[in-house]
């Protein structure tokens, strides 16, 4: 029979696998322990009839134990769910524990009342949005960024010699027939195939382009040959508009001609007067010449004045 004070003396007094000592405290490992504390009332081992709560898979349970089942170890421990209704739950608790101490009874609605809430803010958290904390391997990150490097580099090479290869291919650098890799024979053919189709596209736009051209400019001919009566009266009113402006110009040109001739006149009068009476038979008349204006005459008339005077010779006086 098992006796719970020779049990907590030896457990109290000298080793026990579950217990941890601190400088103020005493606790206990025991994943059944109802308060996590070594002391006699709460310990596990040294209570034959015993009970607690604790919870599995978010499901809470009540768990008993009795002197009586102490012999099967597999049969130890009654388990008891309980349900997600505090009310009730609390009900189990009081019912499956009712002549037990008062102790156990508090202790066990306390420890159910705590995983309650831990449960509730679990279930929130899961709702909300978290960050996921993803630790960074630097070793990893430096290799594989070596080796994208080198892939680069040897990528950059291995397109440089094919780019040379096909140059000389099309020079005709190698006459005879070389095996290459068929999928590089195949890259090439596209590569070819597509050149050729952007070629063909570019002069199919440039032939709609000039058919564009001399469709406008057929269509311009054609409005322009549709009305030549307004065309023809546009120009007859612009030749009768030259020649009133030509017929006032003339009339204009005249009337400053005469203008013009009568000033001179007046100063070859001047002139004769102001020269001796010796010189006055031999003076000739002033000739004025003047263009007269033809229909289409300039915007200024032109005019040209000759003067003719000449000098008797003196006669020698004899002595």
């Amino acid at each position: 029979m098992q006796h719970d004070d020779v049990v907590w003396s030896i457990i109290n007094k000298s080793f026990c696998s579950f217990k941890v000592n601190t400088k103020t405290q005493r606790f206990c490992r025991n994943e059944y322990n109802l308060t996590g504390l070594c002391s006699r009332a709460s310990c596990p081992l040294a209570n034959s009839q015993y009970a607690t709560v604790r919870e599995e898979n978010g499901i809470i349970y009540l768990f008993m134990k009795t002197a009586e089942r102490v012999a099967f170890p597999k049969n130890m421990w009654e388990k008891v769910k309980l349900s997600r209704n505090f009310e009730k739950a609390i009900y189990q608790i009081n019912e499956n524990l009712l002549y037990w101490p008062g102790f156990l009874k508090s202790k066990c609605k306390q420890r159910f009342i705590k995983i309650t809430q831990y449960l509730i803010r679990m279930r929130k958290l899961r709702l909300r949005r978290q960050k996921k904390l993803v630790p960074l391997q630097r070793k990893i990150e430096r290799r594989e960024k070596r080796r994208e490097e080198k892939a680069l580099i040897a990528a950059k090479l291995d397109t440089a010699i094919e780019k040379q290869l096909m140059a000389r291919l099309k020079q005709g650098m190698y006459n005879d027939i070389y095996n290459f890799p068929q999928k590089v024979f195949d890259k090439a053919i596209e590569e070819v195939e597509v050149e050729g189709e952007s070629e063909a596209e570019s002069e199919d736009e440039k032939e709609d382009e000039v058919e564009r051209e001399v469709e406008m400019e057929l269509e311009a001919d054609e409005r322009e040959a549709n009305r030549p009566e307004f065309i023809a009266a546009d120009s007859d009113e612009d030749d009768d508009i030259e020649e009133a402006s030509q017929s006032d110009e003339s009339d204009s040109g005249h009337r400053e001609e005469v203008q013009l001739s009568d000033s001179f006149q007046s100063d070859a009068s001047d002139i004769e007067d102001a020269t001796p009476s010796t010189s006055k038979k031999s003076s000739k008349t002033k000739s004025v010449k003047s263009d007269k204006p033809d229909k289409k005459a300039k915007r200024r008339p032109r005019v040209e004045i000759e003067y003719e005077v000449e000098d008797e010779p003196r006669q020698r006086v004899r002595a």
